[in-house]
């Protein structure tokens, strides 16, 4: 009657030593995840940020270009008179020249 208790309790053991050591494992490896995850997360990778310039450039090329499009209807009024679409032609070029020094020369 011993001899099947003892058996199982052997092989009891042995399961738990499996099911100890896959913990002990996931419990010394946990940090090494967590702190990977957390570089991950915090770092950009070298795509992203190529991806990231291009819509950045992209959006600036857009404003320019409705830019471009206003001053050239503020300029178009400007020579009918309007003094005020003179102003306004005047302050769409100085936002031109203010977007366009972000823009690094081409070598």
């Amino acid at each position: 009657m011993r001899a099947p208790q003892l058996v199982a309790l052997g092989l009891t053991s042995l399961a738990l030593q499996g099911c100890l050591a896959r913990a002990a494992v996931d419990v010394v490896t946990l940090p090494v995840k967590v702190v990977s995850a957390g570089v991950d997360a915090a770092t950009e990778s070298q795509s992203e940020a190529d991806e990231k310039r291009g819509r950045e450039i992209r959006k600036r090329e857009e404003r320019l270009g409705q830019l471009e499009r206003d001053y050239d209807k503020a300029m178009e009024r400007c020579g009918d008179g309007n003094d005020e679409a003179c102003d306004k032609a005047q302050a769409i070029r100085a936002e031109q020249r203010a977007l366009m020094q972000d823009v690094p020369d081409e070598d």
